[in-house]
């Protein structure tokens, strides 16, 4: 298992523009800026852990074993290479984003790493369906959820895992649902869970797991380490701060709510006044498909719409784009606020307040300056 200090070096190598948080577990995320690409590089992809990193797979990445047992006819070990041979190659674009994402701006502030907006990004994910691998090992009537087993141990030196997550079956048999060995054409890299990994379109990045090496079907609701509690659970109920937490008040995050980011122009901008001023970023939802875009550079007082691009792929962010006439001099404050077909729309200053700071997704406020003529 790795140390702290040879992770850090890893990730000051690999990805040295990205924010490291000062944590006992490798999390780090990019700055808004650095995602202004519709595809992100691996380079400026947040880097998200809850424990060690298991030590780095040497040998042959075909040979990486992947096993499916429990709820099954047919329980079956393959490597990864077999995978390949054996099962139909998929590509999916999709938002990978952690559901602390925003956590800085709950007040009080909860538990967990204190993101900002950078714990996302849009990659295009290759694999094979996980439905195709489970349907090959006969899915019992009785089956109802994944585990998921990874080597990553807690950063306590307890030797337990690191996190052991799950999906309900309907989304495990999900045609976007994969077992993925590359990201934006290149083999999966270690730090985003080389050789293999889960991708689940939609969930949480909690519910992708990384490092995967077997993966059991459950006759009841997955309880492995970081599935109990509060972990990667919402309140059924409102919960304020400071009351008692009922557990079982808690649901399982399994949809990821409408958000947007502004990703030009970035934070503290300059601007010659009585200009244009184009604004431009992504917005993405979790399963309901997005609607529109709106933007302000008045602090929310008027809202503008924004041109949205046309959707690529179901679960890939999409492009907006709006153009306004901007007075000054001063102070100025760009919002971006996404809707979707239900009618969802991101809350202008937080979602609601819960202990472990899940679901953020405020609208992305950008504050500049515009200057008079010298």
């Amino acid at each position: 298992m790795s140390t702290i200090e040879s992770e850090r070096r890893l990730l000051a190598a690999l990805k040295p523009r990205l924010r490291r948080f000062d944590d006992n577990a490798l999390n780090a995320e990019a700055s808004p800026e650095l995602l202004d690409a519709a595809i992100t590089p691996v380079e400026s992809f947040f880097v998200r852990n809850n424990g060690w990193l298991p030590d780095e797979y040497k040998g042959d990445g075909g040979a990486w074993p992947f096993s499916v047992d429990g709820e099954v006819e047919r329980p079956e070990t393959w490597t990864l290479l077999k995978l390949r041979e054996n099962f139909k190659t998929v590509s999916i674009t999709a938002v990978l984003e952690c559901a602390g994402y925003g956590r800085d701006g709950f007040s009080p502030p909860t538990d967990g790493v204190p993101w900002g907006r950078g714990p996302v990004g849009c990659a295009r994910w290759t694999g094979v369906r996980l439905a195709d691998v489970l349907r090959a090992c006969g899915v019992k009537p009785g089956a109802v959820y994944t585990g998921h087993h990874s080597a990553d141990l807690q950063a306590d030196g307890s030797g337990r895992a690191a996190m052991s997550r799950g999906i309900p079956v309907e989304k495990a048999m999900a045609p976007e649902t994969l077992l993925a060995f590359e990201m934006n054409g290149e083999p999966l890299s270690f730090l985003h869970g080389g050789p293999l990994r889960v991708a689940v379109p939609g969930f949480p990045g909690s519910a992708w797991q990384k490092w995967i090496s077997r993966l059991e079907l459950r006759d009841r609701e997955h309880d492995g380490e970081k599935m109990r509690g509060t972990d990667y659970r919402l309140p059924v109920v409102p919960v304020r701060p400071g009351e008692p937490v009922n557990e079982a008040q808690f649901k399982v995050i399994t949809d990821m709510p409408v958000n947007s980011l502004i990703t030009a122009p970035a934070q503290n901008f300059t601007h010659a006044e009585n200009s244009a001023l184009e604004i431009r970023g992504f917005a993405w939802s979790g399963h309901v498909p997005l609607a529109s875009v709106t933007v302000s550079a008045d602090g929310g007082n008027e809202w503008h719409a924004a041109h949205l691009e046309d959707e690529v792929e179901r679960f890939a962010w999409r492009r907006f784009r709006a153009t306004l006439e901007i007075a000054g001099p001063g102070p100025v404050e760009l919002m971006a606020r996404a809707t979707d077909i239900a009618g969802r729309t991101q809350p202008l200053d937080s979602a609601p307040w819960n202990p472990r700071g899940y679901g953020n997704n405020a609208v992305h406020r950008v504050r500049g300056e515009v200057r008079g003529k010298a």
